[in-house]
């Protein structure tokens, strides 16, 4: 193995990940600075107030990303293990 097909590897790795948790973050980022907005405006300082929305959203983002997160998953698995050869010599 090459330094340089370790380096692709490893990118295609990270790039997975992002492209997996990204909406989910975005998500959660999302109605994080809308709970805080709301309680800049109406002076609450709740902790929980913040934290309980975000847990909702990303079980809910779970639910309508979570086959589209599988499958891409799934495909980039069955990259690495039909490359496998690649990668022992």
């Amino acid at each position: 193995m090459s330094p340089d097909f370790v380096i692709q590897v490893a990118e295609r790795g990270v790039y997975m990940v992002l492209l997996i948790c990204g909406p989910l973050m975005l998500l959660a980022l999302a109605v994080g600075l809308i709970i805080s907005i709301l309680q800049a405006t109406t002076q609450i300082q709740e902790q929980t107030l913040a934290f309980v929305p975000k847990i909702v959203a990303v079980l809910i983002g779970l639910v309508f990303f979570g086959p589209w997160m599988l499958s891409r998953m799934i495909s980039y698995t069955y990259d690495i293990f039909s490359n496998l050869s690649k990668f022992i010599g």
